[in-house]
């Protein structure tokens, strides 16, 4: 994806800094401190799991618990100061630009860590592709506020030429020295961090960076955050940058996977009666992983889902066209309006089921398994979704539409733990 051309404005712009690192000898291990990003920790399980890992998983930070919210940030805050004054966090003695590696089988993962120039929308450097949640917003802007941190990357991707050129063969001759971390957690990635700190290799990273635009793959709310808070200060400074993870893929692809809702206040049988008439429903007496094929032979032939919580499955198809009409607004491309989240949002969501959109009604879940024992332990119903093709991502952001919220997850995604930004640092 290249920038439109050489404009001050125009590509990207990522700055060394000194990482905040865990101490490796101050905990258990540093698997056992990291974490996935703060909305993909299932709660209230996972976020416990992680808690009892180690005194000082990451998570007590993205995720601080408090008896209130506006408490939660002043938590972390100082969790963070005394993890600093106790030698559990130090920061690097120079500022470099961290080459990042996950690795898992066949599947291998590198980009480069740094902070990032801040751009809007309408610059065209960073596109986002899925609108957010004002509330999620607000809640990310008090904790990097109140913690004068960022506390894990987000994942952006880049096109380049797919050779071992510019800032990917700036990656590559960095994997080939000894890495500062090496680590495998319990999902049986394997992490590896390098520092870039010479000059001649950070001008070249930053040379060839210049001549792109780059594609939210996932963090569009902290990505909002980080314009907010920048938007609360004058002139420059720290809060102009933001950390994030540059991914080209061309050269190491992204897999794109679905985001799953469950709809607290809606059992399965009250959202299978609404559906006559205006959806096809065929139960499925299958294991899930059966299901989920089902569901992506349907989804090639139109909008599809697939029901869950009362001990089986449902898979839902062929809607009316003469709903879809009415339900879906006409003023977006056809892509967007053939999307199954637009769908299961203007359609299904605001006027089959008339669920509203807000955290008491729904919550987004990035795994299949989860939100099928979450919706059957709770007499819930759980929507799975197919995932969309990353073409159909990447054309719609370039058009500049935006995709009803948690329609995609990209992935890998980078463990949280690695390195963290102080922007009193900067």
């Amino acid at each position: 994806m290249k920038t439109r051309g050489p404009a001050a404005n125009d590509g990207l712009h990522l700055k060394p800094f000194r990482g905040l690192r865990y101490v490796p000898e101050r905990v258990r291990s540093l698997a056992a401190v990291t974490s996935p990003p703060y909305d993909v920790v299932v709660r209230p399980d996972g976020l416990h799991h992680l808690e009892s890992s180690d005194p000082h998983n990451i998570v007590r930070l993205i995720l601080p618990q408090a008896p209130t919210a506006d408490a939660r940030p002043r938590r972390a805050a100082d969790t963070l100061a005394d993890w600093l004054r106790d030698g559990i966090l130090a920061a690097d003695a120079e500022p470099a630009l961290y080459v990042y590696e996950q690795r898992k089988g066949d599947l291998l993962q590198r980009g480069l860590i740094g902070a990032l120039e801040l751009s809007p929308p309408a610059h065209g450097v960073v596109l986002p592709h899925e609108d957010v949640m004002p509330h999620v917003v607000e809640e990310r802007a008090d904790l990097m506020r109140t913690t004068g941190a960022h506390l894990e990357p987000l994942l952006l991707t880049y096109r380049g030429d797919g050779g071992a050129t510019g800032a990917t063969s700036v990656i590559e001759r960095a994997t080939a020295g000894t890495p500062l971390l090496a680590t495998t957690t319990e999902d049986g990635f394997s992490h590896r961090l390098w520092a870039v700190t010479d000059p001649a290799e950070l001008s070249a990273a930053a040379e060839d960076l210049a001549g792109h635009q780059a594609l939210i793959a996932d963090g569009h709310h902290r990505w909002a955050t980080y314009l907010r808070l920048r938007e609360e200060r004058s002139g420059p400074g720290p809060w102009n940058y933001g950390l994030v993870l540059l991914i080209d893929t061309a050269r190491y692809p992204l897999r794109v996977r679905a985001i799953h809702r469950l709809l607290h206040r809606l059992p399965v049988a009250a959202a299978l009666e609404a559906l006559e008439g205006s959806f096809r429903v065929r139960p499925l007496d299958l294991p899930l992983e059966d299901a989920l094929d089902a569901l992506a032979d349907a989804a090639g032939d139109g909008n599809a889902f697939l029901l869950a919580g009362d001990g089986r499955f449902h898979l839902v198809d062929r809607p009316d066209p003469a709903l879809l009409e009415r339900t879906v607004r006409r003023d977006r491309p056809e892509a967007w309006r053939a999307l199954d989240a637009t769908v299961l949002h203007a359609t299904l969501l605001e006027h089959v089921w008339r669920v509203p959109d807000a955290p008491e009604h729904i919550a987004y879940l990035h795994d299949a398994e989860a939100a099928v024992t979450q919706a059957e332990r709770n007499g819930a119903t759980a929507v799975l979704m197919h995932p969309v093709r990353e073409e159909v991502v990447r054309d719609l952001a370039r058009q500049g539409v935006t995709m009803p919220r948690k329609s995609t997850s990209f992935g890998p995604k980078p463990a949280t733990g690695l390195v963290l930004r102080s922007l009193a640092l900067d």
